[in-house]
């Protein structure tokens, strides 16, 4: 168990915990710095700042932006971030309105599938109406049987070349890095692991995250195996950027590891939260 947890969501994205709920489970869980790393959307952090005072423990502000490097959607993670920055405020506003319009064509999508009133079943999970993303529609999905969990619906309907996936055009990563820094944060490249990229691939996005002002990278978090857990941790240290580690925590049942539920990050690794 970690006692640091610098990636988490609540329902003011697509977690399944309020912002206060969220930051009540890290407590118990030992959890004693937390961030809350919202995608696109930072409107739960006053919440879970008052629950963190109250609790005794540190919260990060954080946010998740999306980004689109080289025809994939890549995450970005900003930590330390003001969050009322008008710059960054309105970057996050115009990536919330193009979610709204990315709905509606995986809900069309999924109708030509035969997947009847996904727009309206995604809505039912929301609490965040202008944030209804791909784990929502996955959560109907599952209702409807049509597979056991979040992880199937993605592997069967919900990534590229299968129906349900929706390309779309994110922030720019010169962009979302522009953002974090301008508002006084650090830039932390989310789950590299997860993408679909070559070695040559890899290096590139690693070489422009790191040019564009990127600070670290995430070494250990949730969607990591331990051998990705070294790989990364070299990787960091051959682009010169620190480390972190969060667990992506969206709620019991979804992914794979729980608040704090991380191993120390690998030797010789710089962690960045040495910068707080």
């Amino acid at each position: 168990m970690s006692e640091i947890d610098l990636h988490s969501h609540s329902t003011r994205s697509d977690g399944l915990l309020r912002p206060s709920e969220l930051v009540g489970r890290a407590a118990r869980r030992g959890v004693r710095v937390l961030a809350l790393t919202d995608h696109d959307e930072t409107g739960g952090l006053a919440e879970a700042r008052a629950s963190a005072d109250e609790a005794g423990i540190t919260l990060v502000n954080g946010v998740e932006i999306s980004v689109t490097w080289n025809g994939q959607t890549v995450h970005v993670v900003g930590l330390g971030i003001d969050p009322g920055h008008p710059e960054l405020a309105g970057g996050l506003a115009q990536i919330r309105c193009g979610r709204r319009g990315r709905a509606e064509r995986i809900a069309s999508d999924l109708e030509s599938a035969g997947v009847k009133g996904s727009l309206a079943g995604a809505q039912a999970h929301v609490t965040n109406p202008d944030l209804v993303g791909r784990t929502h529609f996955a959560r109907f999905l599952v209702e409807r049987g049509h597979a056991r969990n979040v992880q199937g619906v993605f592997r069967k309907f919900l990534t590229a070349g299968k129906p349900g996936y929706v390309a779309h055009q994110w922030a720019a990563l010169e962009q979302a890095t522009g953002w974090i820094r301008a508002s006084g944060g650090l830039a932390v490249l989310a789950h590299p692991g997860r993408y679909w990229l070559d070695e040559q691939e890899r290096c590139s996005l690693l070489a422009a995250f790191k040019e564009a002002g990127g600070a670290a990278v995430e070494v250990v978090t949730g969607s990591h195996t331990p051998d990705q857990f070294q790989s990364y941790a070299g990787y960091a240290r051959r682009f010169g950027l620190l480390a972190s580690a969060g667990s992506d925590f969206h709620g019991q049942g979804e992914g794979r590891r729980d608040l704090g539920d991380l191993p120390e990050l690998p030797a010789g690794c710089t962690p960045v939260w040495s910068q707080f």
